[in-house]
């Protein structure tokens, strides 16, 4: 079975939505798109270079088209984008012309995918995707960053498809910016206590 990874740089109030820049996903009227920069540092780089090392990637359309149209002409910055095999969910994308590309339309082919032999699978964005994982207990590590501001709106990391679930710290640390790097893998159910025991 292969491992399911979402990696996202969140804020403290949870939003994960356009951190990258201004124009990448203003959906919903959002308009602080770009909020990593002043926080990105030397420390996080390196994380992010160990974390891009090859895997499959799984991801929503929108977060798709958004790498098809930098990452092929980019790939010295990830090296190794361009020859892995990248899934996209969709209902509606038919073809795309970025090599080693897979169309996927259910959550039958998410747990098809998962149950075959092959390297981890990284999930980048997709904000709406990892809902549908969430939601089904397909996720089997956090790969999480962060970064100390609230936005006050936009889309959430943990919105309408998160269950109970309990996980555990696998690693972490802080930059010198004040971003908190942490994993996170699926630890079973959540335990809870009754008052007074």
């Amino acid at each position: 079975m292969r491992k399911i990874i979402v990696l996202s740089f969140i804020t403290l109030d949870g939003v994960m939505q356009a951190p990258g820049g201004s124009e990448e996903d203003t959906s919903g009227g959002f308009s602080n798109g770009g909020w990593v920069t002043p926080y990105f540092d030397e420390a996080a780089g390196k994380v992010m270079e160990k974390q891009m090392k090859p895997a499959d990637l799984l991801l929503g359309r929108k977060t798709f088209e958004i790498f098809a149209g930098y990452w092929p002409e980019h790939e010295a910055e990830w090296p190794g984008i361009n020859d892995v095999t990248k899934y996209v969910m969709s209902g509606t994308l038919k073809k795309t012309g970025w090599k080693n590309s897979v169309i996927i339309s259910s959550l039958a082919d998410i747990e098809k995918l998962r149950n075959s032999e092959g390297m981890a699978i990284q999930v980048h964005g997709s904000s709406e995707l990892i809902q549908l994982l969430l939601k089904h207990d397909l996720v089997d590590e956090l790969w999480l960053k962060f970064f100390p501001l609230t936005l006050g709106n936009g889309k959430r990391l943990f919105g309408r498809g998160t269950i109970p679930a309990a996980f555990t710290l696998t690693e972490s640390m802080a930059t010198p910016a004040g971003v908190i790097i942490a994993n996170y893998k699926r630890a079973g159910n959540i335990i809870t206590a009754t008052f007074g025991a």
